[in-house]
């Protein structure tokens, strides 16, 4: 018999092999019942069994052994089948599992009622792992798509619920902090659970603009007619509060003013100064300068002190390969260097510019704001 002949005939034992194995897989979730456990099996199988029945030329074939088989326009069985697992519990290891199990228990089945003498049979197991194969595919790329985006949304959701406690807690310290009577230990207390509040709704902030991101949103801004200089210069004053020991030079070479969202290049001035006074040389001043170049506005942060390393460049505003590549052995001038500089990149970027960076053991590093379209 045909393999394709005995996987529609046999479907029944089949699909009874793929759930007892299904059923066999422990995860942190209920057992599944026998419905559950044997989704879009079937229709992965008849798929399979009417894709062997197709005449396949030898191109075709090298094709597929490629990954080049050709794609559905519509979600498959294999691929919905991979979320179903997902939602399930299932590892991708595990899922992955199931079509090893599947591929060993159809051609086992099938093996003991054939005597293995005509020569279709090595062409038809041939032709069944290419299929099986190309099921596999569709389903680890939808479960990795699947994945992605459930992290996506949770770091969006958990962003968005932290912030309610949060409030609360800085509602509650600066309550504490103008409270009659309170001595000078219970006002220092009161002070640190707000300044380590404000830090923490800060990395909110940046985990909601990074989910935006994520998801397509963007980060939006709300360009108004404003002086940059002026922005520039408040940002500095609030830094100059918060680091009292810090020398920062503002030079001014040109006035600018322009379209520019004001909280979010204030957010951008204040990671960029921030950064160079928390991983720069303490000893030495940062130099910010508000210039134009060519006619183009420009906007410099230079501090000096260790350069950021070479291999690090190339990621400086892409934090998932940072963070992947780089991050356990990040020290200095390259440590924490990650997702505030990709917003501040993302949010030049909607402004109609860019930023550029250099960094050199003899010039130190400056980070140049270059806003081409933004500025009049």
């Amino acid at each position: 018999m045909r393999l394709f002949d005995f996987i529609e005939n046999g479907m029944e034992a089949i699909l009874q092999a793929w759930e007892n194995y299904a059923r066999s897989v422990e995860t942190e979730l209920p057992k599944q019942d026998s419905v559950g456990l044997r989704n879009h099996a079937e229709k992965m199988l008849r798929t399979v069994a009417a894709d062997m029945r197709l005449p396949q030329s030898r191109q075709q074939q090298a094709e597929k052994a490629q990954g080049k088989g050709p794609r559905s326009s519509s979600e498959t069985a294999a691929q919905t089948h991979a979320v179903a697992r997902l939602i399930a519990g299932f590892s991708m290891d595990q899922m992955v599992s199931e079509y090893r199990a599947l591929r060993a228990s159809v051609l086992s089945l099938w093996l003991t009622q054939e005597s293995f003498a005509e020569a279709h049979h090595v062409q038809d197991m041939i032709r069944f792992n290419e299929a099986i194969d190309q099921a596999l595919v569709e389903s680890i790329a939808a479960y990795g798509t699947a994945v992605e985006a459930t992290r996506k949304m949770v770091l969006a959701v958990l962003g968005h619920d932290l912030r309610s406690p949060l409030g609360a807690i800085l509602m509650a310290g600066g309550l504490i902090q103008r409270q009659a009577g309170l001595d000078e230990n219970g006002k220092r207390l009161a002070t640190q659970v707000c300044t380590s509040a404000h830090r923490a709704n800060a990395m909110i902030n940046d985990l909601l603009d990074l989910a935006r991101c994520n998801l397509g949103a963007g980060i939006p801004v709300d360009l108004r007619k404003m002086d940059l200089n002026a922005i520039c210069q408040a940002v500095i004053d609030e830094l100059r509060t918060a680091f009292p020991h810090a020398r920062i030079i503002l030079d001014e070479q040109a006035h600018i003013t322009g379209q520019f969202d004001p909280d979010r290049i204030s957010q951008v001035f204040s990671n960029l100064i921030g950064n160079a006074l928390r991983h720069g040389d303490a000893t030495a001043p940062i130099k910010v300068t508000v210039a134009r170049v060519e006619g183009v506005p420009r906007v410099s942060v230079q501090n000096s002190g260790a350069p950021i390393p070479p291999e690090v460049m190339p990621y400086i505003f892409k934090p998932e390969g940072r963070y992947s590549s780089y991050s356990s052995g990040e020290r200095g001038s390259a440590a924490g260097l990650g997702l505030g500089l990709f917003i501040a990149s993302e949010i030049v970027a909607n402004h109609g510019g860019r930023i550029e960076v250099e960094s050199t053991e003899e010039q130190g590093t400056t980070f140049e704001v270059v806003l081409l379209s933004s500025a009049e």
